[in-house]
C-alpha cells in the first residue's frame, strides 16, 4: 500500500459583497496553472476536487476565449482545495517533515452580509458556513473597485456601508459561534483589505488604495476591528487595517453601453501569485511580531503557529546555525521564543539570505525549501511592486 502523502495545510478566507469578484479570483488564481504555456519550475497546482477544478478552470477558458465573465453565485459558500505538489523526485524529501502543502480557500457569500436570512435554516447555514472556516489564520476582505468607481469623489459612502455591513453581519453571527464560550481561541486573525478589479485604478499603487481607504472610512475600521477582538481570546493578537494587497484577476474592457464585458484579457493580472505566500507565510511573520509586544498564551499559540515549526524548519534550510542566529536577535516574547527558536530566525533573515539559500536549495533540487524561500522572495517583491503593505 502506498503511504499517504504528509499534507501541511494552511487555511484562508474571502469576503466581499456579491459582484465584488470573489469567484473570478478563484479561477483566475487556479486557472493559468493549468494551461500548456504555464511555467513553473518547482511545483504543479491541483485542485483536490476535480469536479471544482474543472468548474474553475472553465470560468477561466470563458474568459479567456470568449471575454464571458463566470456567472454570479448566490448564497453559494464554497471551499476549494489546492495542493501544491513539487515537481520531480525532491532528493530531500524524507528529511522533510512534510511532502505537500494545501490550500484551503474559504469563499463566504456576499449577499449574508447585505440581506438578512429568509430561513432558519438558512441562518444555520451561513453558521456552519463560518464554523468552517475558523482555521484561517489569514481573512482577505475584498474593496470592489468598480464600486469605489460609481462612487468616485464619494467613496466613503461605498467604504462605509461595506464595513458597516461586515461589522453588523459579524455581530449576528456573534452569539451563535460562540455556543457559550466566552472567547474563541481559533479565529482569522490577520485582515487583509483588498483592492479587487484594481486595473481599474492603473496610476494607483498599494499604498494609494491603503491612503484612500484609511481618509474616507478609519472610524468604521476601528469598529470593525473591535467587533472582531471581542471574538478571540487575546484580541491584541489580531490585525485589521495593518495590510493591504492590489489584485486584479483580469483585465475587463467593458461595453460603452453597460458592464458587459467586450474583451478579456487574463494575461494582464496582478497580485493573485501573492495569495499563496501570504497564506503560507504571513502568518509565521505575525506570529513573532506580536511576540516582540506581548506574551502569547499558549492555547493561542498552538493555533496561530498552526505548521509554524515544519514551515520554518523547511524555509530555514540551516538548522546548524539557527540557535546561534536567535541568540543575536531582539529579544522575542518568551514562549515564542522557548516554542519557536527556528520561526524566529527564519522570519528575521534577510532578503539576500533567503535568496542564498534558494539558489542552493534549487541547486541541490530541494524543491520544498526553494519553493517556500520563493514564497517569502515574493512577498518582498510585492511590496517592491507597491501590491502588497504588510504590518511592520
Amino acid at each position: 500500500m502506498v503511504p499517504s502523502p504528509r499534507v501541511r495545510e494552511q487555511h484562508i478566507a474571502v469576503f466581499g459583497e456579491s459582484g465584488s469578484g470573489k469567484t473570478v479570483l478563484a479561477s483566475s488564481f487556479y486557472g493559468p496553472s493549468q494551461e500548456k504555456a504555464y511555467s513553473n519550475d518547482l511545483w504543479n497546482l491541483v485542485a483536490d476536487d476535480t469536479g471544482q477544478g474543472n468548474r474553475l478552470l472553465q470560468n477561466y477558458l470563458k474568459m479567456k476565449e470568449d471575454a464571458t465573465a463566470p456567472l454570479p453565485t448566490r448564497f453559494a459558500g464554497d471551499t476549494y482545495y489546492f495542493s501544491v505538489k513539487l515537481k520531480g523526485g525532491d532528493a530531500k524529501a524524507k528529511k522533510h517533515p512534510f511532502d505537500i502543502l494545501r490550500l484551503a480557500w474559504h469563499d463566504y457569500p456576499g449577499e449574508w452580509f447585505e440581506q438578512e436570512p429568509s430561513s432558519e435554516e438558512e441562518a444555520n447555514r451561513r453558521v456552519d458556513t463560518f464554523r468552517s472556516l475558523l482555521r484561517s489564520d489569514v481573512a482577505v476582505l475584498l474593496v470592489d473597485g468598480q464600486k469605489l468607481l460609481d462612487y468616485k469623489d464619494e467613496e466613503e459612502r461605498y467604504l462605509i456601508s461595506l464595513f458597516t455591513h461586515f461589522d453588523q453581519g459579524l455581530l449576528r453571527l456573534r452569539e451563535d459561534l460562540l455556543a457559550g464560550e466566552d472567547r474563541l481561541v481559533e479565529f482569522p486573525r490577520i485582515w487583509i483589505i483588498a483592492l479587487s478589479k484594481a486595473d481599474l485604478f492603473p496610476d494607483w499603487d498599494v499604498h494609494s488604495f491603503r491612503d484612500l481607504v484609511i481618509r474616507k472610512a478609519s472610524e468604521h475600521i476601528d469598529h470593525l476591528r473591535a467587533t472582531l477582538r471581542d471574538f478571540v481570546v487575546t484580541p491584541e493578537a489580531l490585525s485589521l487595517g495593518e495590510d493591504f494587497m492590489r489584485l486584479s484577476s483580469a483585465k475587463f474592457e467593458l461595453s460603452s453601453a453597460g458592464r458587459e464585458p467586450v474583451a478579456i484579457d487574463v494575461t494582464k493580472r496582478f497580485g493573485v501569485d501573492l495569495i499563496l505566500p501570504v497564506a503560507s507565510l504571513l502568518p509565521l511573520e505575525r506570529l513573532v511580531q506580536w511576540g516582540e509586544k506581548m506574551e502569547i498564551p499558549r492555547q493561542v499559540l498552538d493555533t496561530v503557529a498552526d505548521n509554524a515549526d515544519t514551515l520554518a524548519a523547511v524555509l530555514i534550510a540551516a538548522k546548524p546555525v539557527v540557535y546561534k542566529l536567535v541568540a543575536k536577535l531582539p529579544k522575542v516574547g518568551l514562549l515564542v521564543r522557548a516554542a519557536y527558536p527556528t520561526l524566529i530566525a527564519a522570519v528575521k533573515m534577510s532578503v539576500p539570505q533567503i535568496r542564498k539559500i534558494n539558489e542552493q536549495a534549487r541547486e541541490n533540487h530541494d524543491y520544498l525549501t526553494a519553493t517556500l524561500t520563493q514564497f517569502k522572495l515574493d512577498m518582498d517583491k510585492g511590496e517592491t511592486d507597491g501590491l502588497l503593505i504588510r504590518s511592520k
